[in-house]
This record gives C-alpha cells, structure tokens and sequence, in this order.
C-alpha cells in the first residue's frame, strides 16, 4: 500500500475530529468538578471504543477507528507522535535542582517511595503471578520488575496540579513533594527504559548489557553536556529567530531526534523525548511564556489525542476484573503510601505531614497509564491487567487531593486577616524590587511583634532562595518559620506598581504578605498561604484591596468576600 485511499483519509481526518472534540469536552467538564482532565479524556475513548460504542454500532466503529490497514497505522502513529510530545512537556516540568534544594528529606522520600513500592510489586508478582494478572508465555522475571516499575512511580505533573489547586505548591511541603517526584520520576523512568530493553525491541541487535549501557550513557550524556548545550544554544536562538517559532521547531526537532535515538536502541521513543524535556526545561535561557505556548500546543491538542485512545483500545467492561483490581489499588497505596509516609517522619515530621506527604506521592495518573500501555503493546501484560493499572491511576489521583486537604485540615483553618495589626500594615510599600519588600515588610512583622528585624529578615531571604513565592495573581507570600515564636505573625505591603516574584503566571506581586509561624507549628503556614489564595481568588476585590486607605477598609473588603 503505497498511499492511503480517499475513503480512508476521510475516515482518518473524521475520527480525530470526533476524537479531539469529545476528548477536550469532556476534559473540560471533569475540569469543572475539580477532577484531573485526563480522565475525562480517557471517557472519551472508551465512549467511541469497543467499550460503547463499539457495542451499539460496531460498523460505524469499523470505519471511524479500523484495528488494521492504512488508516490504522496512520493513527497509530499520530497518538505515538502525541504521547512523544506529551513526555517532553513532563520532562520540563522536572527542575533536577529541587531536589539538591531540598537536601536530605526529598531524597529520602523519593527513595523511599520507589523502594518499598517497588519491592513490594516485586515480591507479590513473583510468589502471585497469576493473582496479578500475568499472562501464559511472559517471562515472570520482566513482568515482576514491569510490575514493581508501574507500583512505584509517582506522576509528577498530577502532584504538581494537585498542590497548585490546594493553593500548597509555594508551601515547604509543596516543595518537599515536588523534589521527592522528580527524584522518583527520573529513577522511575531510567528503570523502566531498562526493562523495555530487556524486551529485545530494538532496531539493532544488541544484548541486555549493552542496552543498559546505552541507556544509561544516553541518560548521562542529556542530563550534563546535553544540558549544557542547550543552555548555550538557547540564546543564540532567540536573538536570531522570530519568536516563539525558532525555539519551538529547536524544542521539537531535538525532542524528536532523542525520542528516535531511544526508540532505535529499543527503550522507546518516549524515554528520549523526557530526557529532551529534562534537559530543555532546566535552561534559566528558556522563557516562561515560551515554555507556556510549548505546553498549551501539547496540552490541550497531543496529549487529549493520545488519551482518549486509551480507551479505543480495550473493552473497559469485559476486561475489568474487580478481584484485580482492587489487589493492584491496594499494593500501589500499601507501598507509597507507607513508604514515603515513613521517610517523612524519620525526616523529622509530624505525624500529621508525613502521612500528608505519603498520600501526596501516591498519585500516578498519566505515567501509570503510558507505562500500562507500553507494557500492553508490547505483549508483556494483557488487557484485564492494563484496565486495572489505568482504574488504579486514576482512583489514587481523585484521591490524592481531597486526603490530603483532610489532613493538613484537621481543625478550623485560620484565616490570613486575624495575624495583620496596623503596625504591620504597609500602604503603600516604597520596595522595587522583591529584596526591598521582604525587608520592609519584615521590619514591619518585627515592630508588631517584638522581634529582631535583621534576624527576620535573613530567615525570610534564606527561604525565598530556595524557591521564589509568588502565587500567582498578582499576589506573594514570602515566608519562615522562626524558633521562639508563639503564634503567626503577618506583614502585608501594598504595591501600586508590582514586584517581581517570579509567579507562574509571570504577574508582578501588588498584594504581598509576609507569613512569620512557630516552628512547633507545621500546619499554621499551610493552612494561612491557604486561606489568601482562597480569598483573593476575585480579581474584582484585589483590585479594590489596592485603592483601600488603611487596615480597616482592607479586613472590611476581605472578610466580606471570604468563604466561611
């Protein structure tokens, strides 16, 4: 077949219509129930899959989705192109210096949360096979070590959502989870490279040593003179290229030769694309906005392709074994769970945050379903095992979000307007720069309260090094915790021209608070950086909050508007 014939280009052009439009409708609307969009795109397919409607009109099914010929390879290949580029927008979202940042604690989770999990996997799929759903002929030794992969990787891009819609990621717990993921992602990924070279996929005929060699030179190579590179082609780009489009064609030409470099020592394309993602991602040359318009283009066209494919694939309801299912759900929470919840508290949490960090990594989400899939192509699982990782991705991501609102909100929440005083209250703040407003605001926290302002200040600066706390909107909150401190103290600054502090959404700070809380309080700076950005999510009152005259027009308005 040397081309595809009219009928099947229109069947083609017509079933990524159906699929895309539905796939983002339905994103959408899961969106609006605060539920992950991919699992409204997953809906999606197993609507137009064999699921339904394969079961009410299996012709109309035939001819928009054909399980083979041209029209099927060409979507074949337009849902590999689509996953590829979803791993490069995963792969930039890991920051590799979190995680020195961060020190002892993170990599203690982040190992701990592959070990336990994984040896956990290990160990029941080995002695239980067949409980865990592995198939006649699959070599036990590469579908234990699939299993004990797929059970203890963490979805970053999912934890990350999740925290961001807490209002937590700016947090030092946000922190903390955010360096243990991409320690478990990057770990997590390089050992699954492995093992699909051990499937002997590749395009060239190599031994199992030569393609762990490979892998991990590769890996090695990317993450320090590709890195590097990249760092120093980035400017050279944009001085010399229209934007954005010289840095997207350099972004996706370098993902897709990694991902062909990958795919051709037998470890998948996808594995290339996130180390491309890693290393572009990590470049300071690389631009927020450009960043954005990369994400958005694969976000919200790619990757809503490539899940809703998920379900064209498999009958969800024929294959879907509850006894599997739940053994799978189990294994995967026992293992981070505990794992990580055990890290954390021999890092020297409390009880009540090291169980938060637990289930925080324990949601999966979309790396569970590429690693299920992957694994399903490949002939190592079948189709009940594939259903019951993606039920499992999906489950522990809805809960990922609400357990950990329940634990970090085990009394009534204080809110943000009971620890400002009219001494701490700047209007306006004559700070330009983020420096400038840390210290005067300090100086003001520090009058209110009794406390040495120079030592104020520096413990405030210190923690905004590690991680800049814009939240967005318009609105900062540095913060520290102090030794000796009794009770939270807050400073809140008014700035009519706006601070940069490097929010994600790039818009200078005008609202900015300084969050001062006892050490001996874990749960006082959570539930405080909460509460401002639950309160200050109309953009109606921060506008008014900045033409107030004094402290009792700013409570007035806030209060008026808080959630109770």
């Amino acid at each position: 077949m040397d081309s595809l014939t009219h009928s099947e280009i229109t069947a083609l052009l017509l079933a990524l219509g159906v699929l895309l439009a539905s796939a983002r409708l339905l994103g959408e609307l899961a969106r609006r129930f605060h539920l992950p969009a991919v699992l409204g795109e997953i809906l999606a397919g197993i609507l137009w899959g064999p699921t339904v409607f394969g079961a009410l009109a299996p012709a109309g099914r035939t001819f928009l989705f054909p399980s083979h010929g041209g029209g099927a390879l060409a979507l074949d290949g337009l849902t590999t192109l689509a996953i590829t580029l979803f791993l490069l927008v995963a792969g930039m979202e890991v920051d590799l210096s979190t995680v020195w940042r961060q020190g002892k604690s993170a990599v203690s989770v982040g190992v701990a949360g592959i070990v336990v999990p994984f040896a956990l996997g290990f160990a029941a799929s080995w002695y239980l096979p067949e409980i865990m759903g592995m198939e006649a002929g699959a070599s036990p030794l590469i579908f234990a070590l699939f299993m004990a992969t797929a059970l203890s990787i963490s979805a970053l891009p999912v934890i990350a959502k999740t925290l961001m819609d807490l209002n937590l990621y700016r947090s030092d717990l946000g922190m903390l989870l955010i360096a243990a993921a991409v320690l478990n992602d990057l770990v997590g990924w390089i050992i699954f490279a492995v093992i699909l070279g051990m499937l002997g996929t590749a395009a060239i005929t190599l031994s199992i040593g030569q393609t762990i060699g490979l892998t991990l030179g590769f890996t090695v190579v990317m993450l320090t003179l590709g890195r590097g590179l990249i760092n120093r082609a980035l400017p050279w780009i944009q001085a010399h290229s229209s934007w954005p489009g010289g840095v997207l064609g350099f972004a996706l030409a370098l993902t897709l030769m990694a991902a062909a470099f990958t795919e051709w020592i037998g470890v998948h394309a996808i594995f290339g694309s996130f180390l491309a993602g890693v290393a572009l991602g990590d470049s300071q040359h690389l631009r927020e906005k450009t960043r954005a318009v990369i994400d958005q283009f694969v976000s919200f066209i790619f990757a809503p392709l490539f899940f809703a494919s998920i379900g064209l694939k498999v009958d969800f309801i024929a294959n879907f074994d509850a006894l599997l299912v739940g053994v799978v759900l189990l294994i995967a929470t026992l293992g981070k769970v505990f794992g990580c919840s055990l890290a954390g508290r021999l890092s020297g949490m409390d009880r009540r945050e090291s169980w938060a960090v637990g289930f925080g990594m324990n949601a999966r989400g979309a790396m569970e379903i590429i690693l299920g899939l992957l694994a399903l192509s490949n002939g190592l699982i079948g189709e009940r095992l594939f259903v019951a990782l993606v039920f499992m991705a999906l489950a522990t991501s809805l809960l990922s979000g609400p357990l950990l609102q329940r634990l970090l909100h085990l009394k009534k929440p204080r809110r943000f307007t009971d620890f400002i005083t009219t001494r701490s209250f700047v209007n306006p703040t004559a700070a330009v720069t983020r420096e400038d407003a840390i210290t005067e605001l300090s100086y003001a926290a520090a009058q209110a309260a009794g406390l040495d302002a120079d030592a104020v200040a520096r413990a405030v600066l210190k923690r905004e090094e590690l991680m800049a706390t814009g939240l967005g909107m318009g609105v900062a909150a540095p913060h520290a915790r102090l030794p000796g401190l009794q009770a939270p103290v807050i400073a809140a600054g008014l700035s009519h021209f706006g601070i940069d502090f490097d929010a994600p959404d790039a818009c200078p700070a005008q609202l900015i608070f300084l969050i001062l809380t006892p050490v001996h309080d874990d749960g006082a700076q959570l539930e405080i950086l909460a509460d401002i950005a639950a309160s200050l999510k109309a953009r109606e009152l921060r506008e008014k909050l900045l033409q107030v005259n004094g402290l009792t027009e700013f409570l007035a308005l806030v209060k008026s508007g808080q959630p109770h």
